[in-house]
């Protein structure tokens, strides 16, 4: 049975380690749904988010062989209950003067933003999970969507433990030079 697993990856901010993931994925014939990343609260540290659809079993040797990566500095899977998982979304749906109230009251409904209108479109940005996401498109789909651009997930743990807790590595600072 397959499954949807979100993994968060903290990794050092080098050239090439998305590369270096993403290939140990692809040997496993894995499909990744999403992929996001970004900096930290760390310098030097970028956060990997990651989505795969696999079996249990498969992922576990994934994520050994990921561990084993000198960049990886910690793996962990995010459970949706355990965590805030988001996507933003931005989408031009049609919008004439006789449709765009329309529009603009189900915009307002969700909780999503218009960030661009012209006389026959509204483009609007929407930041929620995918579950809301997919009910936000299928209410504006009969005024025609004309264009769509969805980013990966991004997730954090609940609660107030940090990923990063106890487990960068140390940094090691230069002494400071002695006094003659």
């Amino acid at each position: 049975m397959s499954m949807r697993h979100t993994l968060s990856v903290l990794v050092e901010d080098k050239p090439g380690v998305l590369a270096r993931i993403a290939g140990l994925f692809s040997r496993r014939s894995f499909n990744i749904e999403s992929l996001a990343v970004g900096p930290t609260e760390h310098r030097d540290v970028s956060r990997m988010t990651i989505v795969v659809n696999v079996e249990d079993s498969p992922l576990e040797q994934v994520t050994k062989q990921l561990n084993k990566l000198v960049e990886v500095i910690k793996i962990v899977e995010l459970e949706p209950t355990a965590s805030v998982q988001r996507e933003l979304m931005l989408v031009k749906v049609g919008a004439s003067i006789d449709t765009r109230h329309q529009v603009l009251d189900i915009v307002q409904l969700f909780g999503a933003t218009t960030v661009d209108v012209w006389p026959d479109a509204i483009t609007v940005q929407i930041i929620d999970n995918a579950d809301r996401l997919a009910d936000f498109l299928r209410v504006l789909e009969p005024f025609g969507v004309r264009e769509l651009v969805q980013s990966g997930l991004v997730a954090i743990g609940r609660g107030p433990r940090s990923i990063s807790e106890r487990s960068l590595r140390p940094v090691s600072v230069p002494a400071p030079p002695a006094a003659v």
